[in-house]
């Protein structure tokens, strides 16, 4: 009998809870290893923008694009919503992330270093922080989605 109701029929509160279905949030991603991966890049991210607005406005532009790519990714695979988006190669976006966030931080990081103010210090040495979290991020995406996949197709 429900089956035969279309999305206008159904009452308000269970339509919407359909909808809403699609972003459930999957707790159990925050306390895996690419879920705390994930918060403390975006942690780190959003400490090195407060130095850099607090001492060279110039470089919080690379930490806040950097802090919005972050969380964009932690929304998708909290939510699982990158399932949806089948033609990306997901572990790929994710090492690119990763490789273009080590690049910039490091270039970002010196770069502000010269200025020898204390937020800017301060930002240096969260920005090499960051850089060795994100290296072991990428290090970790390596091994286990991408190294895999290319010793298959030499295989076959």
């Amino acid at each position: 009998m429900f089956s035969a109701w279309n999305r206008r029929d159904r009452p308000p509160e269970e339509g919407a809870a359909a909808e809403l279905q699609g972003f459930a949030v999957d707790k159990t991603f925050f306390s895996s290893l690419k879920g705390i991966l994930l918060e403390t890049e975006l942690a780190l991210t959003f400490i090195i923008f407060i130095c850099f607005t607090a001492s060279i406005s110039a470089y919080m532009a690379a930490a806040l694009l950097e802090f919005l790519i972050t969380l964009t990714f932690l929304f998708f695979y909290a939510t699982q919503y990158y399932q949806r988006f089948d033609q990306l190669n997901w572990p790929c976006l994710d090492f690119l992330r990763c490789v273009s966030a080590i690049i910039i931080f490091l270039v970002v990081s010196f770069a502000a270093v010269t200025s020898r103010e204390g937020a800017a210090i301060a930002a240096f040495v969260f920005g090499i922080i960051l850089v060795s979290v994100f290296a072991y991020d990428a290090l970790k995406i390596y091994r286990t989605e991408m190294a895999p996949r290319a010793t298959q197709g030499t295989q076959q």
